[in-house]
């Protein structure tokens, strides 16, 4: 068993706060549900690692003020710092552990959550189907950042046993993060593929790597030393979609990102997508979400 998981989920001491209050509850059948109140306080250009330990569990961070990090890849270099703003969100998968950098004071709760508590989520319902879970980066949600703070006074209410508010506010938490976290682009067991987890993981780092170029079936099958028409079977096997269908669903989801600030333009966000020209990218844009980007960048920033 890993550390994290001997420790039932409390990750206070990696963030080098040992005696932060840490709240536990069992929303489902056996596995834990565990969330810390975590506050790092930083002085002048104090600059702190956190290293994670490998875990079969999702770290969801709630940002109760602003702070600011930067993840430290596995080769030891420093991505860029990243603000992450007071209600946004932070979600890790820590299958290969997680490091980062915190330059700036921590307030946050951090929910630790096993893979099997989604699995038994996942089980009691007829709709929704266990995927793995997208990443995400400072991005709003209010409703993990509501959830957040009605589970704020249990930390200071003392009870000697989780009280049942802590159970019905997990198991909310969870249903939430599974369904509006799924990545459907993942693999879900509808069929074997010969593609390995690793393998499927190491294509798709490429293509989002390398998103705004005109990447073919074949190139992007020697990554991993697959040749084009055995890879493209595999990876749908694997995934439920063809390499061009799930490269054109991550292109639109960075246009979003980039629609979502006044700037750039339609023409570059089209260019650093990996969109033929500006036509090609409405088109495509429209038929994934109905609206052209024009119209979707307004409705996202008014």
């Amino acid at each position: 068993m890993n550390a994290l998981g001997q420790e039932k989920g409390c990750v206070g001491a990696y963030f080098g706060v040992p005696d932060a209050p840490c709240l536990t509850t069992t929303p489902v059948r056996s596995s834990s549900f565990c969330v810390t109140r975590v506050e790092r306080q930083l002085n002048g250009d104090e600059a702190v690692v956190v290293d994670l330990p490998a875990s079969d569990s999702y770290l969801l961070m709630l940002y109760l003020e602003n702070t600011c990090h930067a993840d430290l890849r596995p080769d030891g270099t420093l991505a860029d710092a990243r603000i992450y703003r007071q209600g946004s969100i932070c979600l890790v998968d820590l299958a290969q552990g997680a490091s980062i950098l915190l330059r700036e004071s921590l307030n946050a709760l951090a929910f630790f959550l096993p893979r099997a508590l989604f699995d038994e989520l996942a089980e009691m319902s007829n709709t929704t189907r266990l995927h793995h879970l997208r990443c995400r980066r400072g991005e709003a949600d209010p409703v993990i950042e509501s959830l957040g703070i009605a589970l704020l006074p249990l930390f200071e209410s003392g009870h000697a046993s989780p009280p049942a508010l802590l159970q019905h506010l997990a198991s909310a938490i969870c249903a939430h993060v599974l369904h509006d976290y799924s990545d459907e682009a993942m693999r879900n067991g509808a069929a074997d593929s010969s593609l390995a987890v690793w393998q499927e993981k190491a294509v798709k780092e490429y293509m989002l790597d390398h998103l705004g170029e005109d990447l073919s079936i074949a190139l992007i099958a020697s990554s991993i030393g697959y040749s084009a028409n055995h890879f493209g079977r595999e990876f749908k096997r694997a995934t439920g979609l063809t390499p061009h269908q799930w490269l054109t669903r991550m292109r639109v989801e960075k246009a979003k990102q980039m629609l979502a600030q006044t700037s750039p333009g339609l023409a570059t966000i089209a260019d650093l997508c990996g969109f033929t020209d500006q036509s090609h990218f409405t088109k495509v844009f429209q038929r994934a979400t109905g609206m052209t980007p024009a119209v979707w960048r307004n409705s996202a920033i008014h």
